[in-house]
């Protein structure tokens, strides 16, 4: 398992959010500000791509206008405007897309497919792919986009947790423990995996116990980049809890 006692623990100091760091691009353009808003537009442009197609956008056009919309924030520079006091993050970009596709403001010309290059390549599943997943009917587009919110951190989370085992040379191991961390899903007994690893069932579920505390860990870690204060994390992590229960 990766020891923690070389890695600060996110929930002893609040980091600064990811939407205060994108905020200072347009500013001074730092390396640290353009990876947070590559950061920023990989985990939250489906979210958006999917309100748009709830709300009757076309596959092309949801696409179009979601990348526009990202252009739009860093041209106006919206995050270093925005008083992040006011609200949470996941609200304050989706009422400033609504803003945004209402407002006279906005460049059709940019971004049409085939002239200037997107802000952001994605390499994942199309978005059409996802969104075909989704139970469409049972969400209107506001609960859509807060249910791709929500899973949107877990598998930042999930990614992060990974990449931690990976360079801690633990592959094997997370391949064999990652199961238990799906939430509702049947997964091998602990008998099958202790075998598959060598190892007995005590040592497996402690590396179980272990793997969910730090998911959980780096859970909040992930909710604390969208949220002004500390205090605020329990709620939010408690809104998403809800959002996924249903």
């Amino acid at each position: 398992m990766p020891t923690h006692s070389t890695k600060p623990d996110p929930s002893c100091e609040f980091p600064p959010t990811r939407w205060s760091l994108v905020g200072r691009v347009g500013a001074d353009e730092t390396r640290v500000a353009g990876e947070a808003l590559e950061t920023l537009c990989r985990a939250y442009w489906y979210p958006l791509y999917a309100y748009l197609r709830r709300c009757g956008h076309s596959p092309d056009d949801a696409q179009d206008s979601t990348q526009s919309f990202f252009q739009y924030l860093l041209e106006n520079r919206l995050l270093a405007k925005a008083d992040q006091s006011k609200g949470r993050f996941r609200s304050f970009l989706l009422a400033s897309l609504k803003n945004f596709l209402s407002s006279e403001r906005r460049k059709q010309s940019a971004f049409k497919r085939g002239g200037a290059r997107p802000l952001i390549s994605l390499d994942e599943k199309s978005p059409e792919e996802r969104y075909a997943l989704e139970p469409v009917e049972e969400h209107t587009p506001e609960s859509l986009f807060e249910l791709s919110w929500a899973r949107a951190l877990l598998m930042q989370t999930s990614s992060a947790i990974e990449r931690e085992y990976m360079e801690a040379g633990k592959r094997e191991l997370f391949q064999h423990l990652r199961p238990y961390l799906r939430g509702g899903e049947q997964g091998p007994s602990y008998k099958t995996t202790a075998t598959a690893l060598g190892k007995s069932e005590d040592a497996v579920k402690s590396g179980v116990l272990r793997l969910r505390h730090r998911f959980q860990i780096l859970l909040r870690a992930q909710i604390a980049h969208t949220v002004p204060h500390a205090s605020d994390i329990d709620e939010e992590l408690a809104h998403l809890r809800r959002v996924l229960a249903g």
